[in-house]
């Protein structure tokens, strides 16, 4: 697994304010769906993307069918696709939106190929990680090993 220092996340994690969730369920009990949400919670602006649900109302904003029809900028783009899908999502996100700071690849998701053209470009990029878990560990609402430290619950 890639190693990310603490001090890099949570530099990344505070510096964002706009999300783009590529691969965003509908379905309340899929990841992308309460990621998604749990960052819209936590004060992130989330901007939902699949082309299967285009048009629909998710976290009071509309699902978008792909990253190049969102208009306003993006600080970073989650990705909640096959690690092979990747590649064609950094190059769109790249092209649309000219100050992301930010390509987060999901736990199971790693592209080299796709992360060091990001980098390339000047983005940061996050591979095999959950921004969720992330927030929660760094900003004390997990401990160490994973435990509730009562600050949240699983009750939204």
């Amino acid at each position: 697994m890639t190693e990310y220092s603490d001090d890099f996340l949570r530099s990344v994690l505070k510096r964002t304010k706009v999300v783009a969730v590529v691969g965003v369920s509908m379905n309340p009990v899929r990841p992308s769906y309460y990621v998604a949400r749990y960052l819209s919670l936590k004060g992130y602006r989330v901007i939902p993307v699949n082309p299967g649900h285009a048009g629909a109302e998710l976290f009071g904003e509309t699902v978008r069918a792909s990253l190049s029809v969102i208009s306003e900028p993006v600080d970073m783009v989650d990705i909640f696709r096959r690690s092979e899908a990747v590649p064609p999502i950094v190059d769109e996100a790249l092209a649309a939106f000219s100050d992301l700071r930010t390509i987060w690849m999901q736990i199971g998701v790693e592209n080299a190929e796709a992360a060091a053209v990001a980098q390339a470009r000047g983005v940061d990029v996050v591979m095999n990680r959950c921004p969720k878990i992330e927030y929660q560990r760094l900003f004390g609402e997990l401990r160490m090993g994973g435990f509730a430290t009562g600050i949240i619950s699983s009750k939204l």
